[in-house]
């Protein structure tokens, strides 16, 4: 069987080239990249408004194999093509059409390359319109084989409206892994906070993406009251760290 490092250098020429089309344009600059976790399990959380760029941001600044799931959408080339369509018209309005159009040879070439080789980078495939029961216990095994995994929290895009328009509601799906870990195997997983900023900035359009890494943190740290206080203690906790990560990234 081969070992996480062997499993990296396997996929990294595809994840190099992956990312480097996903962020086609983008700068980056990361703040605190030594709070990853580099061995055993680890979950990496944070806030989700930039669609596949979020995803795309921590495979590139990350140095070990990340897993995460995936839309199987961004599976077949037609429905890939899909969603960045209706990426760019969120984003752009209706001038994300005439993007679109401009830019549909390079689109034509991204899509193939990325549906032919998504599921070489450490994809758990779901169906975002069913149950996630499949998707967690299929986190829960990788967290066993000492694999770090993202979760992160939100939609993939930017909610104007809401009381924080960058940083959604966290769900308490991360802190039960992190729970259940402990409780049934004896496993204090790290869970790593990160706040994103810039991954908004439409697919091909130039930016800056400014990331910012916290400490890890533990579910031990918030045990008491059985299951469902705990679970909602560090819900609320791993909320508000990225919250305060980001209103760092804001002040600098």
């Amino acid at each position: 069987m081969a070992t996480f490092e062997e499993e990296f250098q396997r996929f990294r020429p595809v994840i190099r080239r992956l990312t480097f089309l996903a962020l086609l344009g983008k700068k980056f600059e990361v703040r605190r990249p030594e709070n990853f976790v580099q061995d055993g399990p680890n979950i990496i959380v944070g806030n989700h408004s930039g669609s596949f760029k979020d995803v795309a941001t921590i495979l590139k600044i990350v140095s070990r194999p990340v897993f995460f799931t995936a839309n199987r959408m961004i599976f077949t080339r037609e429905e890939f093509d899909f969603l960045i369509c209706k990426h760019l018209r969120r984003h752009l309005k209706d001038f994300g059409l005439v993007v679109n159009s401009a830019l549909k040879p390079l689109k034509y070439l991204f899509v193939r390359y990325v549906s032919a080789n998504i599921a070489k980078v450490g994809t758990i495939p779901v169906d975002l319109h069913s149950t996630k029961r499949e998707a967690f216990q299929s986190c829960l095994q990788y967290l066993k084989k000492d694999r770090a995994i993202i979760a992160l929290q939100g939609r993939g895009r930017v909610h104007s409206h809401a009381p924080h328009p960058y940083v959604s509601p966290f769900r308490r799906g991360a802190s039960i892994l992190a729970y259940l870990l402990y409780k049934e195997d004896g496993i204090a997983v790290p869970v790593t906070p990160l706040a994103m900023f810039g991954t908004h900035i439409a697919f091909l359009v130039p930016g800056k993406i400014r990331v910012n890494v916290g400490e890890p943190m533990h579910v031990t740290s918030y045990l008491g009251g059985g299951f469902e206080e705990t679970v909602e203690r560090f819900r609320d906790a791993l909320e508000t760290r990225v919250k305060a990560l980001f209103l760092e990234l804001l002040r600098a």
